[in-house]
Parts: C-alpha cells; structure tokens; sequence
C-alpha cells in the first residue's frame, strides 16, 4: 500500500525533470553575484525551495489533468513525453497527484509572502503571473498555441530566474533580464519539441499546440529560431554591456544545438529517430544556463 501511495505520489512530480529548476535558480544567483550583492544562503535556499515546488505543482497538476481528460491513455510515451504513466496503471490513486500538485502550490505561495513581505511589492506580479500559470496551464494554456509555445518560457526564464534576482538583491537589473531571455527561448523549445510525440492525443483531448495547428514541419521552423534566439541574446548581451565577456562561454552549447536542429528536421516525422535529439535537446536546456551561470560568476 505504502509504496503505490508512493508512486502515485512521486511518480507525477517527475523527479528527473526538477533538474532544470537548479539551473534556473543558478542562473539567477550568478545575475546577482555580478550586480555586486552578496548572497543571503537563507533566502537563496527558500527561493530554490519553491522554485522546486512551483514546478513540483505544474507537473503533478498537468499529470492529474491529462489522466482525468483520458490524453494518458492516448498517448505513447517517450522518455521525455505523454507523462509518467504512473496513474493509467493505478486510477483509484489518482488524487494524490492532485495533492501534490496543490501541497506545493501552497508551499510557493507562502515562500513568495514571505518575500513580499521582507522585500516589498515589486516582486507581486511575477509572483501572480507565476501562479496564475501553474493554475491555467493545462486546461487553458494549452487551447491557445501561442500561449502554449510561451508560458513555460516565462515560467522558467522570466520569472525564476528574475525573481530569484530581485529576492537577492531587492531590485530589478538589464543583467537579469538578458540573462532570463536565455531559459525564455531554451524552455519554450523543451516543450514544443516535446509535443512532437503527442500530436494526435493532444489533438483528441482539445489542445491546440504549435505542432497541432501549424504542423511538426513549420514547428521545427520556431524551434531554430527560438535557439538561434537563445545565442543572439547572450551575444547582444556582451556587446550592450549586461553580461561580462566570460558570460559567453553559454555559446559553446552550440555545438550540441546545430547537429541537434539538423536531426530534429530530418526526423519531425519518425518518433523513434527523433528521441535522441529530445534527449540532446534536454542536455542544450540544462547546460546553456549552468554555462551562463559559470560566466557571471567568473566575470
């Protein structure tokens, strides 16, 4: 009993994604540690806290959601998409992915009034948009193919990486912003690509996605842009003066992206052949950040 209650527990958090948080939070710090403010460890360890439990929630949510909608049972799973599966081969334990979901939603939401207390009112529109988010993805967002294409974006780029600036150094900075435009454009590409697999399921339970509405091949299209984006932003960076020289060591994931970009054109419409270069893409997402992160704090 204890380990199914365990599974459907853990299961729709899924544990292997929370990587990408840590590097969201780094990248933030680092913005910090470049403006020249010292690091409160307290305050950085709550931060990454219910950054874990922001994206603790939206999985466990979406998880519960796409189970209730019948899209898990549509599915054919890949290591990086069609959820967990967890709760298609135990029903009756459903709800305690919606627990979980909603535990860590409330554990982020006393973090972030903790924050608006102890560091004032600037911080309440990421933390209401952060939330606002969470709460819509998955029976809103995913109806509308642009909202869809960018709000994990902002979830990850804009508002983690910003918010945990702003709780350590009380303000907003050009610094911060540049540098949330990289996960912006790097985390919307982990999942349009992720939707790749699922378009016919997805299409079934009523989302409109970029590769439902205008097809894998144009989405393929958005995904080099978006990580051509990625690189351009952090050049722009240097050359206007918010990130240092060192914060272009992020450009050296772009030996990954280019054969990656090929491999995703060449096999949009082969699910099999396209799973490695899902699996290269998650690599490009996590170490784009943690490099740029690496730079600031060199610099």
């Amino acid at each position: 009993m204890s380990n199914t209650i365990g599974r459907a527990t853990l299961g729709p958090m899924r544990l292997p994604f929370l990587v990408l948080t840590p590097a969201c939070v780094l990248l933030g710090a680092a913005t910090a540690v470049w403006s020249g403010s010292e690091i409160n460890w307290f305050h950085l360890a709550l931060v990454f806290l219910g950054a874990v439990s922001a994206h603790i929630s939206v999985n466990a949510i979406n998880e519960y959601n796409d189970f209730r909608s019948g899209l898990d049972l549509r599915t054919q799973r890949t290591p990086f998409s069609g959820g967990s599966g967890v709760l298609p081969e135990m029903p009756g334990r459903a709800h305690y992915a919606l627990i979980t979901g909603f535990v860590a939603l409330v554990i982020t939401a006393l973090i972030g009034v903790y924050f608006l207390y102890f560091k004032g009112l600037w911080l309440l529109p990421l933390g209401v948009l952060g939330l606002v988010i969470i709460v819509t993805y998955t029976k809103w967002i995913t109806r509308n193919p642009f909202l869809c294409l960018i709000a994990p974006g902002l979830g990850f780029g804009s508002l983690m990486v910003m918010g945990t600036h702003f709780v350590l150094t009380g303000s907003y900075s050009w610094t911060a912003f540049v540098a949330s435009i990289v996960p912006f454009f790097l985390v919307s590409n982990l999942l349009l690509l992720n939707q790749f697999p699922d378009v016919e399921a997805d299409k079934g339970v009523g989302r409109r996605n970029m590769p439902i509405v205008m097809g894998r091949e144009a989405s393929v299209k958005i995904y080099g842009a978006f990580l051509a984006c990625t690189y351009a932003a952090v050049i722009a960076g240097y050359l206007t003066g918010p990130l240092p020289l060192a914060g272009l060591l992020a450009l050296a994931s772009a030996v990954l992206a280019v054969p990656t970009v090929r491999g995703v054109a060449r096999y949009v419409n082969e699910i099999p052949k396209l799973v490695p270069y899902m699996a290269r893409n998650v690599m490009i997402i996590i170490l784009t950040p943690v490099l740029l992160a690496i730079g600031l704090f060199i610099g």
